[in-house]
């Protein structure tokens, strides 16, 4: 069949005329930013507490936290409009550079809140923007599997760092961590100019339906409010963080006082699990995106979650524990892929695609950060079982969000001359020929 021949050998070409230097480029970008980003983890509360900081930690971290959720949507206004996107990328890498060496220098507390605050405005900006810069490399056809392939060098980086910085912090102090980290700012510059500004179509990037205009046309902000499937979505990463943020911490206390000094590897271990089947799966998840489409998979990943809390409720046991939180991997995968793209889907030819992964970041933020507090409150009043099963109800609402009011949102792939797309559409090319 020669409509047939003709799609087979669009599928098979939609990466012929990519940028391939900047898409290695990408690769290694990916790869340090997670690296650099791995500074902010938990060592800065272990920094703190080893400076008397032990009660004021727990605020500095929460001064991040909101500035990051602040900053999230006009982080994505700012990333829809400015022209350089590498240039945005360069500056966020700098500001994280110059938090994570105030964190290794000073510990009086107008200079430590002031690098949390940095701390925040960047993770709103890096992510996205490189999630900006990935469309506008490959467009909208390619980016399944590009997703994909940025989340596994982004866990490969992250893997690769938190084990350097653990050995630094061991054998020289925390301080040198922050030190070590900052200077990752080096060869994440390296990668991001060789990224060639001229392969990042501006118009692609922020999802307009003009690829070529320097001032693309773009639809009102309230039309995203108006879509009803865009706040299905936001409402399911709400409902997922919720229940995802608190599990781990609830686990880990249970562990504490379970095992006792032994837990620290058994907790060790709940961590680093699940970054590596995201490394494995990730780009398995942006090919299966492209083919099977976006809804079964998150399907699959939220699902994932209730799963994993409510096997966590039976038991304590420290091997079935790591065994079961490879599904939170299994989740880390699929949301992490699935989250620009669907946004990606949603808003593509609105000129919006920046702004609308800042409002799913927000809601993403607010469900994390209602998580913890939510959960300690009914576990502190009904207990550990309880808090598990109120997070597994949770997750299962998320679910039940997708199946009621979320539609598959992948793009009908381009029609082939002579090969019709439903059954209507033969039966009127049979009426034609009659």
């Amino acid at each position: 069949m020669p409509g047939v021949t003709t799609l087979t050998r669009s599928l098979t070409s939609l990466d012929a005329g990519l940028p391939l230097e900047s898409l290695k480029a990408l690769d290694w970008l990916n790869f340090f930013i997670a690296a650099l980003l791995v500074g902010f983890g938990p060592f800065v509360a272990v920094h703190l507490a080893e400076n008397g900081w032990a009660p004021a930690s727990i605020g500095v971290i929460l001064i991040g936290g909101l500035a990051g959720l602040i900053t999230q949507v006009p982080a994505g206004e700012l990333i829809d409009v400015i022209g350089s996107k590498r240039a945005l990328v360069g500056a966020a890498a700098a500001a994280a550079a110059l938090a994570l060496t105030i964190f290794g220098l000073r510990s009086d507390f107008p200079s430590v809140a002031g690098a949390a605050i940095i701390q925040g405005g960047v993770g709103s900006v890096l992510g996205p923007s490189v999630a900006a810069i990935s469309l506008g490399l490959v467009g909208h056809n390619a980016l399944a599997e590009r997703l994909g392939r940025n989340q596994r060098f982004a866990s490969i980086g992250g893997l690769s760092a938190a084990g350097i910085m653990g050995a630094i912090g061991y054998l020289l102090s925390t301080r040198d961590i922050f030190l070590a980290a900052a200077a990752l700012a080096i060869p994440l510059l390296w990668a991001l100019l060789r990224i060639r500004g001229a392969d990042i179509h501006f118009g692609r990037s922020c999802g307009a339906s003009d690829h070529h205009g320097t001032k693309p046309n773009r639809v009102s902000r309230r039309s995203l409010f108006k879509d009803v499937r865009f706040l299905a979505f936001v409402a399911c990463l709400f409902l997922f963080q919720l229940a995802n943020a608190s599990i781990l911490p609830q686990v880990s206390q249970l562990l504490a006082h379970s095992e006792g000094h032994s837990s620290s590897l058994a907790i060790s271990a709940l961590i680093v699990v699940p970054q590596i089947v995201v490394a494995l799966l990730a780009p398995w998840v942006g090919r299966t995106a492209a083919t099977w489409g976006r809804r079964p998979l998150l399907l699959l990943g939220l699902a994932a979650l209730p799963i994993r809390s409510g096997f966590f409720a039976l038991t304590t046991d420290p091997s079935l524990l790591i065994i079961i939180q490879a599904l939170d991997g299994f989740s880390g995968a699929t949301l992490g892929v699935l989250t620009p793209l669907i946004v990606a889907d949603l808003t593509n030819g609105t000129g919006r695609f920046n702004l609308a992964q800042g409002l799913a970041g927000t809601f993403s933020g607010v469900g994390a950060s209602l998580s913890t507090l939510t959960a300690g409150i009914v576990t502190q009043r009904f207990g550990y079982m309880a808090g598990l099963l109120g997070v597994t109800g949770v997750g299962l609402m998320a679910v039940v969000v997708v199946l009621e009011f979320m539609p598959e949102t992948k793009p009908a792939l381009p029609r082939p001359p002579g090969v019709p797309t439903s059954d209507q559409e033969q039966l009127q090319s049979g009426k034609a020929r009659l």
